[in-house]
């Protein structure tokens, strides 16, 4: 992923690094290379006996060679190409009492942030113990994931907010554009990647008349500022803290305005980690009730309808990324994660309002699939 970078740049930037650290005071300390995500984004931890401070290295630019005559995917889909909506968003988060990391030092002509280390309890981590660090159950972990979307949402949805070098970041909507690149990824890689064959025109045209069908029910109701990938690796539980600051954020460079459906939907249906429909349904109900508490006219119907319409959307677009990190960036540990996203897809279009996208999956998407993390000609 990324245009390839020449010895010279890379040494470059190596000196910009170096001068960036002795400048925040950082020089000194030792440096831990950190296992990033999917991104350009490189991450190192940085330890000195006065404590510690993780280093975030994004070159500024597209996610990924662009070809001559189109725009880079990250730009269609509103991804953030530099380390401007990150400061902004983060500033905001915190502004709102979320824990979202202090910034002690930024260079926003190369794309250095030097940030408040929130520390190693990765939430899926203790998904995988079935327990927090100083054994809490994890209902109390997800309970508290909820109380963070809840307090959130109530502060509504910015549109620009200040990232400090004179200038904001206007934050981007869900919008048509959006939409249309999200749920042409199942047909641009499941399709050919997984099941081998390529989508004809009339499947095109019908996938996309059912989406067009469902686009207005996406928008309707409360908007708010959504973190866009608000699941277990991008929450770091703060051990000792107390409400709000229990939960850390440490990915939301690409939030937008939308539906307040889009974020509980992806902490609930965890991309990364098994999710049980009980546990599910039991932090809806809690999420349901608290914002209840704070809205008596809260539409419950409503928010069901769009978390199953967001469920299914990003359940389609995952199935399509995986296949796509896997054939065209080589990332084939991603196609591990296939046999959840579908199970999540299930259980979305059981709710009457994606009746027509059922059908359509049924017949084209999962009928006579190969067996989830296989592709059409073998193994991953």
């Amino acid at each position: 992923m990324g245009t390839a970078v020449s010895e010279g740049d890379q040494a470059g930037r190596s000196a910009q690094l170096d001068m960036f650290l002795r400048d925040a005071g950082w020089a000194d300390a030792t440096r831990i290379f950190v296992q990033g995500d999917a991104s350009l984004r490189r991450y190192e931890r940085l330890e000195r006996e006065s404590g510690s401070a993780i280093l975030m290295d994004w070159p500024a630019g597209p996610d990924a060679p662009v070809a001559q005559g189109h725009a880079a995917y990250s730009k269609l889909a509103h991804l953030a190409e530099d380390i401007r909506p990150f400061v902004a968003v983060g500033t905001y988060l915190r502004a709102q009492g979320l824990r979202a990391p202090e910034i002690y030092a930024t260079d926003f002509t190369h794309g250095f942030l030097l940030l408040e280390d929130l520390g190693a309890h990765e939430f899926g981590h203790l998904i995988d113990k079935g327990q927090g660090p100083t054994g809490q159950p994890l209902d109390e972990l997800y309970k508290a994931g909820v109380e963070t979307l809840v307090a959130l949402q109530r502060a509504g949805a910015p549109s620009d907010l200040p990232v400090g070098d004179g200038r904001a970041h206007q934050v981007p909507s869900f919008d048509d554009g959006i939409f249309r690149i999200e749920t042409a990824m199942p047909l641009d890689w499941y399709m050919p990647v997984v099941m081998g064959v390529e989508p004809s025109p009339d499947q095109r045209a019908e996938f996309e008349a059912i989406w067009a069908a469902l686009w207005p029910d996406m928008g309707a109701g409360p908007q708010t500022l959504f973190l866009r990938d608000f699941h277990s690796p991008n929450i770091l539980w703060q051990e000792g803290a107390q409400g709000l600051d229990r939960v850390g954020l440490i990915d939301y460079q690409d939030a937008l305005v939308g539906s307040i459906a889009y974020d509980p939907v992806s902490f609930l249906q965890d991309a990364r980690k098994d999710v049980s429909a009980e546990r599910e349904s039991a932090m809806k109900r809690h999420y349901i009730e608290r914002m209840i508490a704070e809205d008596a006219h809260f539409d419950v119907d409503r928010f069901h309808a769009s978390y199953a319409l967001f469920g299914a959307e990003r359940a389609l677009r995952l199935m399509g990324l995986w296949p796509r990190l896997l054939r065209r960036d080589n990332k084939p540990h991603y196609m591990q994660h296939m046999a959840r996203t579908q199970d999540y897809l299930k259980r979305n279009l059981s709710h009457p309002v994606l009746r027509d996208l059922a059908t359509f999956v049924e017949k084209y998407f999962l009928k006579d699939a190969p067996p989830p993390g296989m592709v059409a000609k073998g193994p991953v």
